[in-house]
């Protein structure tokens, strides 16, 4: 998928720098050979791009690397056909940037199930094991991908790129044409019965994140999780957890977490025959005293909200996140830390306006909001002119900036922040 991603974002590359020439070629002919090259020269070196942060202060993964305890970190990508191994280059970025310097040597890959959906298979979750031997530090890495989920039913498009039909295109129309039929249907399909099954991926993942060490992972196979109970409660207390998303991922973290929510409160509505989802008091009170952060890169919750209903519970937050609230001991986590990265080139992904998390986002994960307004693609300028950006660079290349993943690894506003980011970044704390 990436490889596709990166064929189509040269294509498009190519294009807009074609446009740029044309259209200085047509008002400036008469402009020097020289001064010509100083402009585009300029423009292809000297990085101009923003990024802007407004918000809370946030820590990153890093402040969580802490001897004899685990961080687990989840990453939900977006649409598009997926298959296991698509972090692999944000991974090893990341362990660059938090000094993981050793690997386990191989990954393990549960196919993930539920009772609750017998027969369906629900993606993969590929696990990394990372960690710095001098200093303790331990970091384990949850990769979910449920494409497979969307595969078969994508599968109806088929006839539109196959040989008896493309070859009517043009090639880059054709090229365009495949990418659209691939990411197109992901958000159309979401809506439909495909939904459930794609949550429940995501709880089955949250589920074996929250009960289980790397060590007591299966190694590979099919497998459902299914108990939270007081024999996992030390462990949920003394375990740091991060999820991070891409795109329409980012609706898939919050609403699989607010089923999660729903699932603790109401266990029994979540069974089929003699199997139900165990859950005691002591588990839920650990994981009611948990902080979690979420990183959504290219965020798109405000579109995906278009239409949707509101959450179980919504527009009570003091009720629920404040401590002297009625329904406080009803809260599924203390604080759901919320950093929502998007490029205003990027055409998909939105900031998260003021109220959204109040109105929109289920009381009982008590969310804060940051947004991170960062230009992920380059801005091409010749003569003031042309003012463009690559929209699909803008879209995707999130994974794979330093600066995010800076942010990611040692946040903002903090004594630990990244030089790169206090360089290159403008932070503006927001108070109530």
């Amino acid at each position: 998928m990436k490889k596709r991603y990166n064929a189509i974002i040269l294509i498009t590359e190519r294009l807009i720098a074609l446009m740029v020439i044309t259209v200085f070629l047509a008002g400036c002919a008469s402009i020097g050979k020289g001064a010509a090259e100083a402009v585009l020269e300029k423009s292809e070196n000297e990085d101009t791009r923003q990024c802007q942060v407004w918000g809370k202060p946030f820590t990153g993964i890093e402040a969580d690397l802490v001897k004899n305890k685990e961080t687990k970190v989840l990453f939900v990508h977006g649409v598009g056909d997926h298959i296991p191994g698509y972090t692999t280059e944000f991974l090893e970025k990341l362990a660059k940037e938090l000094k993981l310097n050793v690997r386990s040597e191989v990954q393990k890959n549960i196919e993930l199930s539920s009772p609750l959906l017998p027969g369906i298979n629900l993606g993969n979750l590929r696990v990394t094991h990372l960690l710095n031997e001098q200093k303790g530090q331990a970091l384990t890495f949850y990769e979910l991908t449920w494409s497979e989920i969307t595969r078969a039913e994508k599968a109806l498009l088929d006839f539109d790129t196959s040989g008896e039909y493309d070859f009517r295109r043009a090639k880059i129309n054709s090229l365009l044409k495949k990418f659209s039929n691939d990411t197109g249907p992901d958000p159309i399909i979401y809506l439909g019965q495909s939904r459930t099954p794609i949550l429940a991926a995501y709880a089955q993942s949250f589920c074996w994140m929250a009960t289980q060490n790397w060590e007591e992972l299966p190694a590979s196979g099919k497998h459902t999780c299914l108990s939270l109970d007081d024999s996992h409660a030390d462990q949920i207390a003394n375990d740091n957890y991060v999820i991070i998303s891409h795109s329409l991922g980012s609706r898939i973290a919050i609403d699989g977490t607010q089923r999660i929510a729903s699932m603790l409160a109401t266990p029994d509505k979540y069974r089929t025959g003699n199997q139900k989802l165990v859950v005691t008091r002591k588990a839920v009170q650990a994981l009611q005293n948990k902080h979690i952060s979420m990183f959504m890169l290219s965020n798109q919750l405000p579109m995906l909200q278009l239409g949707r209903e509101l959450p179980e519970v919504a527009g009570q937050e003091a009720s629920y996140c404040d401590a002297n609230g009625a329904d406080y001991k009803k809260r599924m986590v203390s604080e759901t830390e919320i950093v929502a990265f998007s490029d205003p080139n990027d055409l998909l992904s939105y900031g998260i306006p003021p109220g959204f998390a109040d109105k929109y986002i289920d009381s009982r994960l008590c969310a804060k909001i940051t947004n991170v307004n960062i230009n992920i693609a380059k801005v091409m300028d010749a003569f003031g002119m042309t003012d463009l950006a690559n929209p699909m660079e803008a879209h995707v290349g999130y994974d794979t900036d330093d600066r995010v993943i800076a942010m990611i690894a040692k946040g903002i506003g903090n004594a630990g922040t990244s030089p790169v980011i206090k360089q290159r970044c403008e932070f503006v704390k927001e108070i109530k």
